[in-house]
Order: structure tokens, then C-alpha cells, then sequence
């Protein structure tokens, strides 16, 4: 995934790439934890691959991490997905390092240690997201937090050994402050609940996380801020990595869905024509605008991804993020689908990795941020926001 002239640095030969293919239809059908592709990955230096060069790891960028995540995505949804949130925390890392700031430096050298990380944001019914919590920060007197609340989409659920968090600061009911710590997983005060068994993306092992009173100490705490948007560097980091890398995944996924269409179609044979579906304009219509429809992600993809290497100044940052991640899993939702209807009902078996691809791509709707939150932030943008009646 590339637009440029000097293709992006790889860490994933095709060779493992091929492996961990092999092996996503059997995770998802037992509903498992893919540990061998984890084990792989991580010998494949593909877990430190985001980590800055001179702190030890591959100094990729964003946009060669993106195209990465895509490439994976592309043998194992899944797999891609879970690894992707342990990336997003390193991009997170270098963006805040980038902007100066020293806050999450510990952070890489824990990766590059072989700390796995996860991302513990997502509550029940909380549309907020990263800008308030309904968990409970509470001070520990001496500049630590613990943090008390239920997070789901616990992804990397069997594994992580550190979770990235947030909840909010209620001390002074007038000054609420949302507090972003890391917890360990050993560390006390939190239950794994091991309740993930979905439609697609099994292989996440998802799990919903208790944390009853979860220490985060002071040198783990990495920000207070305001309820509310903000510009912040770590705000902003979350922001930008996890759209960004996001999108890719997904993109991914359809990529690898209109491949499979395509070969499919070259060698199913219509008995009216005596030809290969390939042949037939319909189909040849459908999938050329599957193509079409795809085509349109990338050149976005890399565009943001870029800037955000660069440190580029963006007036709508948040909402061209926000519209990158949802229209390319929606355009994700409609390629799959398409190739679904080129391929004929051999697609509809289980057995069938389009049948696969295609459980997995509706977990997009569900990611942040959703299409009613991305109209929403475009219309402020354009209309302003609706006067309160008050």
C-alpha cells in the first residue's frame, strides 16, 4: 500500500504470510487464540517493527506500518486486528515523542522488552469514546490512579501483559479530568472475562475486562485532561493511529476478498455459456466495480498517514480520520459482498474463505468511529454546532 516511488520496508515475507493463512480458518472455527502467528510475529521482529530505530526497533513509519497491516490483514483478518491494537499504543508513543515529550517513552522500552499491549477504552453504551469515561480514576496519593470500571473489546485478551486505559477523575464533581494510565495485567484489581464468541473475528478473543481498583502508578500515568475534543499529542496519537491503521486492516480484508472473487471467477465454469464466469459481463461488471470502489481507499490511506509522519497541520484533522475509517470499512462491507455474489453459492459454506472474510469485515461497523459520529463531526464542521435550546 503505497503511492509512492520507493516501495514501503516489509518485515512479513510472503512465506509467513502464506503460514499464518493456513492456519486463520482453523482459529476461526475453534473460536482460539492464534498463539502460533503471535509467536511468529514476534520472531519476525514484527511486534517492535513500529518502535522508533534508534530506541531499538524497526523505525517503520506509519505508512509502511499501514501497508503491513494490510498485507496481514489480507491472510489472517484476525490476526491482524489483534496485533493491530498493541501497534496503535506504539504509534501512540511515537507521536507523543515526536511532539517532544518524554510521557510514553517507557512505553517502547517495554515493547521492545516483549510487552504485548492492549487497548482498554471501549465501554457498554459510552458513544464518548476517547472524550469521557463512566469508569472511575481514583488518586492513590502519590501521583498514581486506580481505575475502576468495565471495558469490552478487550482485544489480545489471552496475552497482554499491559492494558492502556482511561477513567475519570470525579474528585472535584466541577473539574472532572479524564485520566489515561497503563495497568498490568498481574498487577492486581483486574478480572478477564473470558466471554468473546462473535460472528467474525473470533480469533481476537476479545474479552470484556473488569478493573476493580487497577494500579497505575504515577510513572504510568500519561495524561489528564479535560472531558472533551483536544488536540493533544497523546489524544491526537489515538486518534490518528487507530483510524489509520484501522482502515488499513480493513482494506486489507477487502483486497484479499476481491483476489479470491477474481480467481474463483476465472475458474468456475457456466454450463449456458460453456465459459468461464470470468466471461460473463455481469460478473465482469460487479467485480470491476468492486475494484473501482477499492481503488479510492489507498490513495486517502497513504495521504493521512503521511501527514501524520510529517506532522502536517490539518484544519479538520479529526473528521478527515474519522471519514477515512468509515468509509473504508464501509467500502470494505460493499467489495466482500460483491465478491460474494461474483463467487456463487460454493461462498456461502463456512468452509469457504469468503464466507470467513465476509464474518469479519462486519466487524468494521462496530470500531470507532461509527458513520452517525463521523456525519455528526463533519456537520459541526460545516454548520457549526446545533445551539442548545436552554
Amino acid at each position: 500500500m503505497t503511492s509512492s516511488s520507493t516501495p514501503p520496508r516489509q518485515i512479513l515475507t510472503d512465506e509467513l504470510l502464506e503460514t499464518i493463512r493456513s492456519r486463520a480458518a482453523g482459529h476461526d472455527r475453534a473460536n482460539t487464540f492464534p498463539h502460533d502467528d503471535l509467536a511468529d510475529l514476534r520472531e519476525a521482529g514484527y511486534l517492535t517493527a513500529f518502535v522508533p530505530a534508534e530506541l531499538g526497533g524497526g523505525g517503520l513509519t506509519l505508512e509502511e506500518m499501514a501497508s503491513e497491516q494490510a498485507r496481514l490483514a489480507g491472510a489472517s483478518p484476525a490476526t491482524a486486528l489483534a496485533v493491530n491494537m498493541h501497534h496503535i499504543w506504539v504509534g501512540v508513543a511515537r507521536t507523543v515523542r515526536a511532539a517532544g515529550q518524554s510521557d510514553m517513552d517507557e512505553i517502547l522500552a517495554r515493547v521492545i522488552d516483549g510487552a504485548i499491549i492492549a487497548f482498554g477504552v471501549s465501554e457498554a453504551g459510552n458513544d464518548l469514546v476517547l472524550f469521557g469515561s463512566a469508569s472511575d480514576a481514583t488518586p492513590d496519593g502519590e501521583g498514581g490512579y486506580r481505575f475502576h470500571g468495565t471495558k469490552i473489546f478487550t482485544t489480545l485478551g489471552p496475552v497482554w501483559t499491559l492494558l492502556g486505559t482511561f477513567g475519570t477523575d470525579r474528585t472535584d464533581p466541577d473539574d472532572p479530568v479524564n485520566v489515561w494510565g497503563f495497568v498490568e495485567r498481574d498487577g492486581g484489581g483486574v478480572e478477564i472475562k473470558e466471554d468473546w464468541d462473535t460472528l467474525g473475528m473470533r480469533a481476537t478473543q476479545s474479552y470484556t475486562t473488569v478493573l476493580d481498583g487497577a494500579p497505575a502508578p504515577a510513572h504510568r500515568i500519561v495524561r489528564a485532561v479535560p472531558p472533551g475534543p483536544t488536540m493533544d499529542p497523546f489524544i491526537f496519537g489515538i486518534f490518528a493511529n487507530f483510524e489509520i491503521l484501522l482502515a488499513a486492516v480493513y482494506q486489507g480484508v477487502a483486497r484479499r476478498a476481491l483476489d479470491v472473487a477474481v480467481a474463483t471467477v476465472t475458474k468456475r465454469m457456466s454450463l449456458k455459456n460453456d465459459a468461464p464466469y470470468a466471461h460473463d459481463p455481469d460478473i465482469r461488471w460487479r467485480l470491476a466495480d468492486a475494484a473501482i470502489e477499492l481503488d479510492a481507499i489507498e490513495p486517502q490511506l497513504v495521504a493521512l498517514a503521511r501527514d501524520v509522519d510529517a506532522g502536517a497541520d490539518r484544519p479538520l484533522w479529526m473528521p478527515q480520520l474519522s471519514a477515512l475509517k468509515s468509509r473504508a470499512t464501509e467500502t470494505a462491507l460493499r467489495v466482500v459482498e460483491k465478491a460474494l455474489r461474483a463467487s456463487g453459492g460454493s461462498s456461502f459454506y463456512t468452509r469457504a474463505e469468503l464466507s470467513r472474510l465476509y464474518r469479519d469485515v462486519v466487524a468494521g461497523l462496530f470500531h470507532p468511529s461509527d458513520d452517525e459520529s463521523v456525519h455528526a463531526a463533519w456537520a459541526n464542521a460545516l454548520l457549526g454546532p446545533v445551539p442548545s435550546k436552554e
